[in-house]
């Protein structure tokens, strides 16, 4: 039987408002994890939409040089693979949830910079991201720009882990994330729907036992995620 070592995510604070040029921004933190995310509007779309009445959504995502344990030299020759992944993730994940012909032929960019990474940086980069999305649309809705909002319905992220003694944990931090058997990150929308599965057995492979349970501690967790997402966004 699959053992819930630990189905809440770390302490989570969300503080909005942080940079006064962006259209959206917020502080993410989850546990020591820290991440610094702006939505800016720029009103023009990539060449591959120009005069199709649609917009766009996309995401860059950077670790800043001390946010390791060890200092990582700055991307400046062009992102790296892990990089490049992790960002598409980030784009991918929150177009999910936003109608992109209710945008208009305009492009929000996700900035994501880790700040602190202990563990779940990817993951805090989206649930924060979602808020600085948010943030955005009320921005062009209150100046005139759109007369609806295009996002359909929330989203947040986790990851998830089976430790050595076959333990699933939520959020996971560097150290449980390092010595993991299985690590695994779920982003799922408020409708209880799953929008990306990334699962890997980084030692011993995971059962389908184990899979459930994986599946279902994240569904308990972005519950308590999306709950301090909709606690922040009711104060603004």
């Amino acid at each position: 039987m699959t053992l819930i070592k630990r189905e809440t995510p770390r302490p989570i604070k969300f503080t909005t408002g942080i940079n006064p040029y962006a259209h959206g921004s917020v502080m993410a933190e989850f546990g020591n994890t820290k991440v610094h995310i702006t939505a800016s509007v720029q009103e023009s779309v990539p060449p591959f939409l120009k005069g199709k009445g649609k917009g766009w959504l996309t995401a860059e995502y950077a670790m800043l040089p001390g946010a390791t344990h060890t200092r990582s030299d700055r991307e400046r020759k062009g992102a790296s693979g892990r990089t490049q992944e992790i960002q598409r993730l980030i784009g991918r994940a929150l177009r999910c949830i936003i109608d992109l012909d209710k945008l208009g032929e305009r492009t929000i960019m996700l900035d994501c910079d880790v700040i602190v990474a202990d563990g779940g940086t990817r993951t805090t980069s989206i649930s924060g991201a979602y808020i600085a999305l948010e943030m955005a649309v009320r921005k062009l809705i209150r100046d005139g720009l759109l007369k609806e909002t295009p996002i359909r319905e929330s989203l947040a992220a986790i990851s998830i882990g089976i430790n050595k003694a076959g333990e699933v944990i939520a959020d996971l931090n560097y150290e449980e994330d390092s010595s993991c058997e299985t690590d695994m990150n779920i982003v799922m929308t408020s409708g209880g729907k799953f929008v990306e599965v990334q699962g890997t057995a980084e030692g011993q492979p995971f059962s389908m036992d184990h899979l459930q349970a994986l599946l279902g501690c994240a569904q308990t967790a972005l519950k308590v995620v999306m709950k301090e997402q909709k606690a922040v966004l009711d104060k603004i």
